[in-house]
């Protein structure tokens, strides 16, 4: 059964979820909703893809509403303000095109363009106001986002924003290493990658600007909280490589959890969507129990004082976002174009990239 009655972008209808991805649970447990500023998100955001040059005109013009990456972070963050959403779905937007620069560079062989790239992003990340006028778009874009990210909160979580973004840089650096190489990780290895590549840790310090509030570590740190974060995430990033399975191994890809199955473990093809599934729906179920846990701790940190009550109440909220992540992964990937492989002229070339992107040719 489809989120809506329509779906949230202009160009589809109602969505059909195929019986092999369908999860009933996220369907009936996690009722999906949206920011109400989603269309107004929509509209700033398609221009400031085209204003910061990282979409042609007409890539943008027949594929990002259909993208559907707005969607994704209006049924995400659903207590930010409208400002905070505004820089995260610009982000987020900016990290799709990132990631799609990321594979051409590897298709094309481009390791001196992805070497620049990968050296003008660390810089941006630390002084993003130099590098507003960076001649690639694409660390220019990252230096806007991720200055407007710095504005919400203070310098600490500035800091540690930075430095887990460090982290998923070089995570990008050990993939286009991989897959130039056609080394394929074992499943321990693609896990812990996995959780850097998916940017885990960025997603859910994005919680606390939604929320208004840098929380302190003995909270962000504390066991009840870290785990029902981790398990969100790895639902997403999980359900992600079952659905993008097709896609990736129509592009040689060797960064997905199925294909690890596969090539590590003797798994044939149907053996390895059904183990994919399995732990996807175990980490559903098991943020189900955590999400009892972290509300629990929340409620114990109320105490006597205004500070403890505002404290216990801004962890509740973001709790109740970490559970929007499951319903706003599940019908983006199932409304977005970025996964339909079988409608693209070529399995190899999804329609939306910029095939000739900067870099050596």
């Amino acid at each position: 059964m489809p989120a809506f009655p329509h779906s949230t972008s202009s160009t589809t209808t109602a969505v059909a979820v195929p019986p092999a991805l369908a999860l009933p649970v996220i369907e009936a447990a996690f009722p999906r909703r949206l920011h109400p500023y989603w269309p107004c998100l929509q509209e700033k955001t398609r221009s400031w893809l085209l204003e910061k040059r990282l979409m042609p005109e007409h890539k943008v013009e027949e594929h990002a509403d259909g993208l559907c990456y707005t969607d994704l972070m209006a049924g995400y963050y659903l207590d930010a303000a409208d400002e905070v959403l505004q820089a995260i779905a610009d982000y987020s937007a900016w990290f799709f095109v990132w990631d799609d620069r990321h594979d051409r560079d590897i298709v094309h062989r481009r390791p001196a363009a992805w070497r620049r790239l990968r050296f003008s992003l660390h810089a941006a990340l630390d002084a993003p106001g130099h590098h507003l006028h960076h001649p690639d778009p694409v660390v220019a874009g990252f230096a806007d986002s991720v200055g407007r990210l710095y504005s919400f909160l203070g310098e600490r979580w500035n800091a540690r924003f930075a430095r887990h973004f460090h982290a998923v840089i070089e995570a990008y650096d050990r993939e286009f290493r991989n897959r130039t190489r056609g080394t394929v990780p074992t499943v321990d290895a693609y896990l812990e990658l996995r959780r850097l590549t998916f940017a885990h840790w960025i997603w859910t310090d994005l919680l606390e600007p939604s929320a208004g509030c840098e929380l302190p570590d003995a909270v962000r740190k504390h066991p009840a909280y870290r785990r029902a974060a981790l398990l969100s995430q790895e639902f997403a990033a999980w359900y992600n490589d079952l659905c993008s399975l097709p896609k990736e191994i129509a592009g040689d890809e060797v960064h997905n959890l199925g294909i690890c199955l596969i090539h590590h473990e003797g798994m044939t093809l149907e053996e390895a969507v059904r183990e994919m599934r399995r732990r996807v729906e175990g980490c559903i179920s098991d943020f189900l129990a955590a999400e009892k846990e972290a509300l629990r701790f929340a409620e114990s940190l109320a105490g006597v004082t205004v500070q403890g009550k505002e404290l216990s109440s801004t962890v509740k909220a973001i709790v109740a976002n970490m559970r929007n992540w499951f319903s706003a992964v599940y019908w983006f990937h199932h409304e977005s174009g970025r996964y339909m492989v079988d409608s693209w002229d070529d399995r190899t070339t999804p329609p939306y990239v910029d095939n000739e992107a900067a870099g050596e040719k």
